[in-house]
């Protein structure tokens, strides 16, 4: 994704001020989010729940009499 922001970005810098060129710029900041994104994704770091069941018990642990959720 990250390569395919800098073909974008070469790209618009070969165009003159314009709607295309614009649109080559939002291609090329789209891919790099997408790019930020995944390497966010594929990080050590970032765990999925162990069960579903821990992640309700922590919801009703959160939540205050009277928020209107029903249990």
């Amino acid at each position: 994704m990250a390569e395919e922001a800098t073909k974008f970005k070469e790209a618009a810098a070969e165009l003159p001020p314009g709607t295309q060129r614009e649109l080559y710029l939002r291609r090329a900041r789209q891919a790099e989010t997408a790019s930020h994104i995944n390497e966010w994704l594929r990080s050590p770091g970032l765990q999925p729940p162990k069960t579903l069941g821990t992640l309700q018990e922590g919801l009703k642990v959160n939540r205050g009499p009277g928020d209107g959720a029903s249990d």
